[in-house]
């Protein structure tokens, strides 16, 4: 039980990396003037659904820093706190 959970969360974290990649790939293919293709427009909606229902609430406590959000760093950072805890119980 405890590996799959350690396996969800390692999802988690992968989920979260892609938004964060492919946020700045929309950004800098819509400032290019080239339009974002509809498969990753598409990806990006998907991949912006499942994630934001966690970082939303943690984007509204944490402190306004201008353009850059660090809502995917605080989560990832407890992600990676929990699943160690979880390779200790396992070990």
């Amino acid at each position: 039980m405890l590996q799959l959970l350690s396996l969800f969360i390692t999802l988690c974290y992968l989920l979260l990396l892609a938004r964060i990649i492919l946020g700045f790939v929309v950004q800098y293919m819509s400032t290019q003037g080239s339009g974002t293709p509809d498969v990753l427009a598409r990806l990006y909606e998907v991949v912006f659904s499942l994630t934001e229902p966690v970082l939303g609430p943690i984007r509204r406590v944490l402190p306004q820093t201008g353009m850059i959000d660090f809502s995917p760093l605080v989560v990832m950072i407890v992600l990676v706190v929990v699943q160690y805890a979880l390779r200790a119980l396992l070990a």
